[in-house]
């Protein structure tokens, strides 16, 4: 492993130093907030995301129910029949936000049967009909959320390296450099100082001369 080269000697150089740990000190600064921000997002993102799962599954238990329940009364001929329904459509809409593109909104639409189909045999397939339905919305939903979650917990981890390579690696550096930039123009200043002194006392004219 080589030794980095020593930062360069001079007022323009320590300027330059000053400004580039600004831009950095200012940077992990804002990228400290996003962390905070993105973290608090995410966070709210499980939540939803927990609560999708936990809708979809409470529609799916209940469909089955209902399937159950029609299945009992009229057999499985019925659920042939009452399972010719095209399939359904979902659209999600993608926002932006924290600097993460994600899933938002979602939308449902159901298969629509066609008029000479012939109905659920029952009331209980019909209720099962429209709980699948309900399901399906409830997965996309769920879906939605767990991606959205997914992205942002990338985003955040992301985030996290940077701000520690700003905060452990480039800061310290820039700090270290900017020491010895500052130390190397004090001793050179001292040194011309001292130059200037005996300079002027060897141009000094002799006493009674």
């Amino acid at each position: 492993m080589t030794a980095s080269a020593p930062p360069p000697v001079g007022r323009a150089a320590r300027l330059r130093l000053r400004r580039t740990l600004h831009v950095a000190t200012r940077g992990a600064q804002l990228l400290d907030r996003q962390l905070h921000l993105l973290r608090a997002e995410l966070a709210e993102l499980r939540r939803a995301e927990a609560a999708a799962r936990d809708e979809w599954e409470a529609r799916v238990r209940e469909a089955r129910t209902w399937l159950l329940r029609g299945l009992l009364i009229s057999g499985e001929d019925a659920l042939r029949t009452a399972s010719r329904v095209p399939p359904a459509h979902v659209t999600v809409a993608w926002e932006d936000s924290l600097g993460v593109r994600r899933p938002g909104r979602t939308a449902g639409y159901p298969g629509v049967t066609d008029a000479s189909d012939a109905a659920p045999r029952n009331t209980a397939l019909a209720h099962a009909g429209t709980s699948y339905r309900a399901a399906v919305e409830a997965a996309a939903r769920y879906g939605t959320a767990s991606t959205a979650a997914r992205l942002v917990e990338a985003r955040l981890r992301d985030t996290t390296v940077r701000v520690r390579a700003l905060h452990r690696l480039r800061i310290p550096r820039l700090q270290q450099n900017l020491t010895a930039i500052e130390l190397a123009l004090e001793q050179s200043e001292h040194e011309d100082a001292l130059r200037r002194r005996w300079a002027a006392r060897r141009t000094r004219p002799a006493a009674g001369g």
